[in-house]
């Protein structure tokens, strides 16, 4: 089971920046789909590499589904070399990306998140609407019926103002 709000608070506590996207951010906006892991868009500075590596280096990141054994250094240089990294950690799965299809750069995707608190955490989350763009582009069957969910909510809140 992923602990959300030890991943998030990590993350926080090492001042990474990041947005929440992908099924935390989603239900942040009133999706009743349930994730079982972490999705972040992380700011690609080494900086930011290195930070993330402190953050998360005692929870023992692995790449996600490959091989028991496969050599993996997990370093600032590791993450700045690469850019999408899915991770399973002591604290449950966590997702990096460096790239978002549909939400052009970091800089982009910050003018369209939203501050929240979710697990009790206080962090950005990208906003409903570039959201469903970021689902849209993905273009996986799971995030098409998100997609759905998301634009009945979208509508029921334009629908209020």
């Amino acid at each position: 089971m992923t602990q959300f709000q030890e991943l998030l608070g990590l993350l926080n506590e090492h001042e990474v920046e990041f947005i929440v996207i992908g099924g935390i951010a989603a239900a942040v906006h009133g999706s009743a789909r349930l994730t079982s892991d972490v999705d972040i868009f992380y700011k690609r500075t080494k900086e930011n590499a290195a930070r993330i590596v402190n953050a998360l280096e005692n929870t023992k990141p692995y790449l996600r589904g490959a091989p028991e054994g496969l050599p993996f250094i997990f370093d600032g240089d590791t993450i700045w070399r690469g850019l999408n990294f899915t991770f399973v950690t002591t604290l449950g799965d966590i997702d990096i990306m460096g790239e978002v299809a549909g939400l052009g750069s970091f800089e982009e995707a910050e003018r369209h998140s939203v501050w929240v608190d979710p697990f009790g955490v206080r962090c950005r989350c990208i906003d409903l609407e570039y959201l469903i763009i970021a689902k849209r582009a993905a273009g996986r069957p799971k995030d098409f019926e998100t997609i759905a969910e998301l634009e009945s909510i979208m509508d029921m809140q334009s629908d209020s103002l």
